[in-house]
């Protein structure tokens, strides 16, 4: 009797001491999720899209601390996710447009934009369950914009390059933000600044009409 309880107490405390296996079949939390945090997975394939967050805009100033430059009141990205691993990891996607419109400048002699063209797309984007987001060019080339400007005497086109993005996701509203990303003018007139540097907030984020959430 005395042997049975001890066997029985020692089958107790490995009960208790022992990690409970997880259900047959179940699935990792994914980076990616529609829902919540640790919602649906969101399927490699699936499109991803999201413009500016109420009431911002995208900017593209002269300096990071300055207000003189071109400020965009509509954007919008679209991409396609490509790998959605379990968290904590990295999530890639393919970022195919990127458009922007509704832009004006305060610039000296400028009286308008024509258009903002983002060039050689596509773009790799990661997504890392910390909320990094990195935006990288084909390899061998760079992240290039061309902004075209009405002046006071005619079109003049500028075209400004850098060699990626920097942003941070976040779940409190579903977004991605950059601040201050860095690039510099390859060709254009004396009215094209020397330096751009980019900010926006592209919120919510979302997938098949749901928003998106990193895990």
């Amino acid at each position: 009797m005395r042997t049975r309880t001890l066997l029985t107490l020692a089958a107790a405390v490995a009960a208790l001491t022992l990690p409970t296996a997880a259900p047959a079949g179940a699935a990792a939390t994914p980076v990616l999720t529609t829902g919540g945090v640790g919602g649906t997975p969101v399927a490699a394939g699936s499109g991803v899209t999201a413009s500016l967050a109420a009431g911002t805009a995208a900017t593209f100033y002269s300096s990071t601390t300055g207000t003189s430059g071109v400020r965009c009141t509509t954007s919008q990205f679209s991409a396609t996710v490509t790998d959605n691993p379990a968290a904590p990891g990295t999530a890639t996607e393919s970022l195919s447009a990127h458009s922007f419109a509704n832009c004006t400048s305060n610039v000296s002699g400028v009286t308008g934009v024509n258009s903002i063209t983002v060039q050689n797309l596509p773009y790799t984007t990661t997504v890392t369950s910390a909320g990094v987001v990195t935006v990288s060019p084909p390899s061998g080339s760079t992240i290039r914009t061309t902004v075209s400007l009405r002046t006071l005497l005619g079109n003049v086109t500028c075209v400004y390059q850098g060699s990626g993005l920097t942003g941070t996701a976040s779940n409190a509203n579903n977004g991605i933000a950059f601040s201050n990303q860095p690039f510099s003018k390859v060709s254009g007139s004396s009215l094209c600044f020397a330096n751009a540097y980019f900010s926006a907030t592209y919120a919510p984020v979302t997938s098949g009409g749901a928003a998106v959430f990193v895990n």
